[in-house]
């Protein structure tokens, strides 16, 4: 290829992304660009970050797809002149569209729009006879993609990499433009997919491009689009909309009247206060709450005493005095803060006597000791993945690690929670790839465990490196609270836990073969530039950690008030499980969620209502954490309130 051909090239740069749910690959989000051939690795990097946080979800599968077009094939085009509708309610947008699409000449605009049902399921659009409205798409089940097309302005300008972050009005601008000039269309009709956008639209060459909103209810992630054709025969159509590149001249950033999106014009305070607003609005605003006494079975809040069904503080060790007084020693000899990062100068004996402990208790050869579980897992990630490694994550697994191989940039391939068959089907897929499988061991919402021999067997059998989170089974599963590990007598390739939850301190390690300790020390970023645990965080760690390892009948204790608790909740209605200390109630209703555990406070009752990200929207649960020292006359009295209020508010 000739030099001149080479730089007068442009490409076209997909990207479609799914998710794998109830046993289906659906669609989860789809992009495009059009970029010179310097720009097609940053527009490539950019998409694959959309993908990757996305309103709808975690990707499963993303795909990119890159094309070559030749810049004298591209026809450029004005944008439709906007206009925009506001309507009170979603139903009242819709009138204003089905009357937009009369206007247009759409005798049967009502059955148009209840076709749009039938698209919420589909990758592209449906193509639609105006006025028989048979379907003319090629493949009715995936539907007709609009394709090869941008802003002008973007590729026209030395714009920096692209930002994972959609201008929903502008690529709406540019997709309309391109259909209503296609040969025998009559109009489009759009609502977004995106659950936290509203908006939608009626376009032609005639109307322009009608701008309405609201369309649907803030949260509804359904959506889709239909294009209406008049015409003999609709293959130059097709043609057209799929194949055909095209620039769009002269598109606005925001529409006519609209306020600026609070990075661009809007001040810092503004945009805080609307963003704050939608967290009220949607029922998922948080506040800190003050707790005025040491954490136990009980505590004082408000002034008063309350059973407190909210901690994890499982052993009841976070206010035992014998952590306070290794905590009040090591603070004399060594002070109250450790000075520096552990490989500058923040290394103390205490840290190297801990890690030595945590080593022998879990069964590795050594152990590295972190400022806080967080870090553990995502400076473990981070720290063995890049982008050419391919991850295998549980859907339900804790932030830090979602957030992990979020920073580790690798391929990840999250499974449906718990199904071994998808993990070893994806497993297989990567053989030998030396790629990792993590997971929670206890999973923080719902309490239940992770089947360890199996996963231990699928990444044997396809050569993973497997990575467990013990965070909420470290002094709850197992004879002696060792954990999974100790419960099926296997041990992971990296075993990470943390120090704040049944131990009652602060701190995450992980434990495993002593080279992979000695990489992460030198390749772990939370690990080399955070400074050092402090000394008396350090010592508290060690005096737990030798409590649990004397004192087992703290955990047959645990273990049996948990099962007490589920037995009462049961026998007045209301299903209770669990298989470690953590116990979900259901409820659904974020704002019923919130009222029910208001109303507990008032009685005598901490429990936290559970919302949506931690789960999912409209899956909102009362998170019970059971310690081994509440006493069974306060489950009882817990289970019996917690019971009415639930049956109450559902009147």
């Amino acid at each position: 290829m000739g030099e001149n051909a080479k730089n007068n090239a442009l490409y076209s740069v997909k990207m479609r992304s799914s998710a794998l749910k109830n046993g289906e690959n659906r669609h989860i989000s789809g992009a495009e660009s059009i970029t010179e051939a310097a720009g097609v690795p940053a527009v490539c990097e950019s998409l694959v970050s959309r993908a990757q946080n996305h309103a709808l979800g975690d990707a499963d599968e993303i795909h990119i797809k890159i094309e070559k077009i030749k810049r004298e094939d591209v026809i450029y085009l004005k944008a439709l002149p906007v206009t925009s509708r506001t309507a009170s309610s979603a139903s009242e947008g819709r009138e204003i569209m089905r009357l937009e699409l009369e206007r247009l000449g759409v005798k049967r605009a009502r059955e148009v729009l209840a076709k749009l049902a039938e698209t919420y399921r589909m990758r592209g659009a449906m193509l639609l006879d105006a006025d028989s409205l048979e379907r003319l798409e090629d493949d009715a089940e995936r539907g007709l993609r609009v394709t090869r097309m941008d802003a002008a302005e973007d590729l026209e300008s030395a714009r920096p990499p692209l930002k994972p972050v959609k201008n929903h009005f502008r690529e709406a601008l540019v997709l309309a433009t391109k259909a209503a000039h296609a040969p025998g269309v009559l109009a489009e009709i759009c609502v977004s997919d995106d659950p936290q956008y509203t908006t939608g639209y009626v376009a032609s060459q005639k109307s322009g491009y009608v701008r309405i909103g609201p369309l649907k209810e803030k949260g509804d992630g359904n959506g889709g689009r239909i294009l209406l054709y008049r015409g003999a025969s609709p293959r130059e159509c097709i043609e057209f909309l799929q194949k055909k590149p095209v620039l769009v001249t002269g598109v606005p950033r925001l529409p006519p009247g609209a306020a600026a999106p609070p990075r661009m014009a809007q001040t810092t305070a503004a945009f805080l206060e609307a963003a704050i607003e939608e967290k009220k609005k949607a029922h998922l605003y948080r506040q800190t709450t003050v707790i005025e006494s040491a954490p136990g079975p009980k505590i004082v809040y408000g002034g008063r005493e309350i059973l407190l069904l909210a901690s994890n503080n499982y052993l009841n060790l976070a206010s035992d005095p014998r952590l306070g007084a290794a905590a009040a020693a090591a603070a004399e000899k060594y002070g109250s803060g450790s000075g520096g990062s552990r490989l500058t100068t923040g290394t103390i004996y205490e840290h190297e006597l801990l890690e030595a402990e945590l080593a022998e208790w879990k069964g590795t050869e050594a152990a590295l000791f972190f400022s806080t579980g967080y870090m553990a897992n995502t400076g473990v990630i981070q720290a063995l993945c890049s982008k050419s490694s391919v991850i295998l994550s549980d859907e339900k697994n804790h932030a830090s690690i979602i957030d992990g191989c979020r920073l580790s940039g690798a391929r990840t391939i999250v499974y449906p929670h718990l199904c071994m068959e998808y993990l070893e089907e994806k497993a297989s897929l990567y053989y030998g790839s030396g790629g990792l499988i993590v997971s929670d061991s206890v999973f923080s919402m719902d309490g239940d465990a992770a089947p360890l021999p199996r996963l231990a067997e699928i990444a044997k059998k396809y050569g993973f490196f497997l990575m467990l989170d013990e965070a909420h089974a470290t002094g709850v599963m197992g004879e002696t609270g060792g954990g999974l590990s100790e419960m099926y007598g296997i041990t992971p390739d990296a075993s990470v836990g943390t120090c704040s939850k049944a131990l009652g301190g602060e701190g995450g390690f992980v434990c495993g073969s002593s080279v992979l300790i000695n990489y992460l020390k030198n390749y772990s970023r939370p690990f080399i530039f955070s400074t050092a645990p402090s000394a008396p965080t350090t010592a508290a760690a060690r005096e737990a950690l030798r409590i649990l390892r004397s004192e087992p009948e703290r955990v047959r204790a645990l273990r049996e008030a948990v099962q007490f608790f589920c037995e009462q909740l049961r026998l007045r209605g209301i299903g209770a499980k669990s298989e470690s200390a953590i116990v979900p109630i259901q409820i659904g209703d974020e704002n019923r969620s919130l009222k029910i555990a208001h109303n507990l406070i008032k009685k005598g009752i901490y429990i936290p209502a559970i919302r949506y990200p931690s789960v999912p929207k409209n899956k909102a649960i009362l998170r019970a954490a059971i310690c081994c020292a509440h006493k069974k006359e306060d489950l009882d009295f817990a289970a019996s309130v917690i019971a009415k209020e639930i049956q109450e508010s559902a009147v």
